[in-house]
């Protein structure tokens, strides 16, 4: 996950424009909100990135854990967040510190294509451990391994033509056919899960699983999963 965190900590071409940018943190943070089971819950956010939107998803909770691996994006959460006293900032290490059954809601999206087979396990089955008995884990935009690149083009393109910035859309995908995004998913790949390998994962860390619906965010072809620690008889 090394490499990723120091695409995300520098300045990247993932976003086409301003718009598709704060775009998708808002439907991001529209789609969390959706999860959320009360006005006061606890919800950690893993591997937020920018989480732009956050303010949202923190006036529709009681506490909002921000948590970022990257140092450089970590500082500028804590600087654009510093007056909501409902957000806290927090690194991946601080996560693994958390008090036992703490949270209401988890949610890890878009992030385990970026993590090895076994860091993913660790973080679930320490999501697992800070969930409240009563908590769920929302892990969103899982890539599927029939599904190639060209799904996450039609997905971007489609999304431009809905909300007005197809232009934009056409040109970043020539900026990141040129960028260092494309030489690391290249070189590294992402790993991509189906259906049946995603759901054995999340039961080996303690979990009931179902297949959310919908996916988190715009892309249709990834999956989101709903995961909550099994009822005790």
């Amino acid at each position: 996950m090394d490499d990723w965190i120091d695409y995300y900590d520098s300045t990247h071409t993932i976003y086409v424009s301003k718009l598709h940018r704060d775009l998708h943190f808002q439907i991001i943070a529209r789609d969390i909100i959706g999860y959320i089971p009360s006005p006061d819950a606890s919800v950690l956010d893993y591997a937020c990135g920018e989480a732009l939107s956050a303010s949202q998803v923190a006036s529709a909770c009681g506490k909002l854990i921000l948590a970022e691996p990257a140092p450089g994006v970590r500082g500028r959460l804590i600087a654009r967040f510093a007056p909501n006293t409902k957000i806290r900032v927090r690194s991946l290490d601080d996560v693994r510190k958390m008090q036992d059954q703490s949270i209401d809601l988890a949610v890890m999206n878009s992030v385990a294509q970026y993590m090895t087979s076994e860091e993913l396990d660790g973080a679930l089955l320490n999501i697992r451990r800070i969930l409240k008995p009563s908590g769920k884990l929302v892990l969103g935009d899982i890539l599927q391994p029939n599904v190639g690149m060209g799904r996450d083009v039609m997905a971007l393109l489609s999304f431009g033509l809905r909300h007005g910035f197809l232009k934009d859309a056409l040109i970043g995908l020539i900026s990141t056919a040129l960028s260092d995004y494309r030489h690391l998913r290249s070189r590294i790949g992402l790993q991509r899960y189906s259906e049946d390998e995603i759901t054995a994962k999340l039961r080996a860390a303690g979990f009931a699983v179902q297949r959310a619906h919908t996916n988190i965010g715009h892309n249709r072809w990834r999956m989101s999963f709903i995961a909550r620690p099994p009822l005790v008889r």
